[in-house]
């Protein structure tokens, strides 16, 4: 059972890190590039010295308002911190604002900042404690199983007694849970119902006698945060979509059956083994409606394309470094 999201006026949702970097294409009204944010701010002479960088990842700055009052959201942290710094300062982030972080699910692209932005809120916010969302099936040791049978391994994600160290408040849970004021709520975990979304073929991780590795192609401990836009519905944002972005889509409807999708955001993982399930995917989004489809980092860019000829250019706005949404 989910708690009962409040509907909000608005939310911003900024792009601090993604694969991609796109200034110059049109958006729809809502969507702002990374040059048109920095017109705005005042940019008075293009330079290199003006751009953010795209690298492989995901870190979104999300603020909710409701009439006088706003909450501001840290959504993963991308891969390392020369991205997530170069492009908070040049963005001009208000990294003092954030109030709670949320990771997504443990991976290494998510993650790999999270000190670096712990010490930048903390030192913005007065040294105050801040809620850090998590999964406990986060904190495994992962790696790809390669065809002749070694694995690769993949950086783990911040420890709790390290986070907890750095100034965080760890909340590790399997369960759903609304927060700030409940204008934001991070998923449990998310049902697999549909018939074709695999998870992440070849994953495994340590079994939990340390001595060996085990299949974790699932990754149980990804989750979705929403918020509910008043008048319009449920805006989800899906990091890497490994639980499958139709699984993502169901389970929300199934959580706020009262409350249309809107938007879905993020990466979509229709790229590699997966790119043979787009077909299936494209068919099943149908079902959802959805006003705006902001796919970027995993999506890859076939399924990019298919999603582009299948719902048109009102609807997907891809992500990119910088992009500011507005719902």
């Amino acid at each position: 059972m989910m708690s009962v999201l409040a509907p909000v006026d608005k939310v911003e949702i900024q792009i601090l890190v993604d694969n991609s970097t796109d200034g110059l294409s049109t958006t729809p009204a809502n969507v702002e590039t990374e040059f048109s944010f920095a017109t705005r701010r005042g940019l008075r002479a293009s330079s290199g010295r003006c751009l953010c960088c795209a690298v492989h990842g995901l870190s979104c700055l999300l603020t909710a308002y409701r009439d006088e009052q706003s909450h501001s959201v840290l959504f993963d942290s991308g891969p390392e911190d020369y991205a997530f710094e170069r492009n908070t300062n040049r963005l001009g982030a208000d990294l003092g604002k954030v109030e709670s972080i949320v990771l997504s699910h443990g991976h290494w692209d998510h993650s790999g900042a999270m000190f670096l932005a712990l010490d930048a809120i903390r030192a913005r916010n007065g040294g105050c404690e801040v809620p850090y969302y998590a999964h406990p099936g986060m904190f495994r040791s992962r790696g790809m199983m390669q065809p002749n049978g070694k694995v690769r391994l993949m950086d783990d994600v911040p420890a709790i007694d390290d986070l907890t160290n750095r100034g965080a408040r760890v909340v590790s849970t399997t369960e759903p849970r609304c927060f700030l004021d409940d204008m934001f709520v991070v998923s449990g975990e998310i049902p697999r119902v549909t018939p074709f979304e695999r998870g992440l073929p070849g994953q495994v991780r340590r079994t939990t006698d340390g001595q060996g590795w085990e299949p974790d192609e699932l990754l149980a401990d990804e989750r979705w945060l929403a918020v509910h836009v008043k008048g319009k519905g449920l805006v989800v944002l899906s990091a890497c979509s490994h639980a499958g972005i139709v699984n993502v889509l169901r389970h929300a409807r199934v959580c706020y059956p009262d409350v249309p999708l809107h938007a879905v955001m993020g990466g979509f993982h229709l790229s590699g083994a997966n790119e043979t399930i787009i077909p299936q995917t494209i068919e099943a989004m149908k079902e959802f409606r959805l006003s705006t489809i902001a796919a970027g980092h995993c999506t890859g860019w076939r399924a990019m394309a298919a999603l582009a000829a299948a719902f048109g250019d009102k609807t997907v706005a891809p992500t990119a470094v910088g992009k500011r949404f507005i719902f």
